[in-house]
């Protein structure tokens, strides 16, 4: 085999600065100028996953979407859930999946509703004949200068989307876990160092990896582990819905040492890590991709 070239990150993925461009929530990735990069052609796996079943929240777009390629592509089964407006962006997902030669499941819905979630859990068992890969990563992020500009209902939809869900989704499928399974909940650079106009979202994020420590202590004596990711700016619809000020996005990810912000691809490989057997002494810990910003 010939050795891999050394590649420089730096110049890898497109830097600042960027288009101006806007959304309705929560955004398509396949409108996105440029397109992010979720290793549709890149990532290549090795069956590090063969023979397990994975349900992922936001798989259509993301972090999400790179994760459930490269779990498709190391040989798991893989459910997805999007917001029903993103269909188009969940169907290139399931399509590269079976491409693949993997059983890909589509599951929309709104997981601001306690009922879907039981539902959903109970629909990617039953569709995967198992279940023993929680990715709870799906989000609400809207910019907003001020606390007096986040209304009830905005603050609402983001502790919803970000802490109700994830708390519904494990309470439903844990007694489908066993020995072996594992959570993976994605949490943010914005736990650590959050920004002014990111209010309700950051707090949500530092919940995340609260809710991920805890966790990994109660089901630890179980066997199941439990991981989190945390990025910095990665170039997701979660910019261009709502998410960055145009300012904001037209220089995004700039500050970081590396000078442009992440690619969902390349987070891909942590998730699959976290999921890995070979990972069996990971568990409360908090992976970081930031660009050489942010903690941990």
């Amino acid at each position: 085999m010939k050795p891999e070239s050394l590649t420089d990150p730096t110049r890898l993925h497109p830097k600042p600065p960027f288009k101006k461009q806007s959304q309705p929530w929560p955004g398509l990735a396949s409108k996105m100028e440029p397109r992010p990069d979720h290793g549709e052609t890149s990532y290549k796996g090795s069956g590090r996953l063969r023979g397990r079943k994975a349900l992922i929240t936001g798989g259509d777009s993301g972090m999400g979407r790179a994760a459930a390629i490269a779990f498709a592509r190391e040989g798991a089964d893989v459910a997805i859930n999007y917001f029903p407006s993103e269909e188009p962006d969940a169907q290139d997902v399931i399509a590269l999946i079976k491409a693949d030669g993997g059983h890909g499941l589509a599951i929309p819905g709104d997981i601001r509703d306690e009922t879907f979630c039981r539902e959903l859990v109970a629909r990617a068992v039953d569709g995967l004949g198992g279940l023993d890969i929680v990715v709870c990563n799906a989000a609400r992020q809207q910019s907003r200068d001020s606390i007096l500009d986040v209304s009830s209902d905005d603050f609402d939809a983001t502790m919803k989307t970000n802490i109700y869900a994830p708390f519904w989704i494990i309470k439903a499928a844990l007694p489908h876990l066993k020995p072996g399974a594992c959570i993976i909940g994605t949490t943010s650079e914005q736990a650590y160092d959050p920004s002014p106009e990111l209010y309700d979202y950051a707090q949500t994020k530092a919940a995340t990896m609260n809710y991920v420590k805890s966790l990994a202590k109660q089901l630890g004596p179980k066997g199941i582990r439990v991981n989190g990711v945390a990025p910095g700016p990665i170039w997701t619809p979660l910019q261009v819905s709502g998410g960055a000020s145009m300012e904001k996005l037209e220089k995004f990810g700039g500050q970081t040492p590396l000078g442009r912000p992440g690619q969902p691809a390349e987070l891909a490989s942590i998730y699959v890590q976290l999921a890995a057997g070979d990972a069996s002494y990971a568990t409360g810990q908090v992976y970081g991709s930031a660009g050489g910003s942010g903690q941990p």
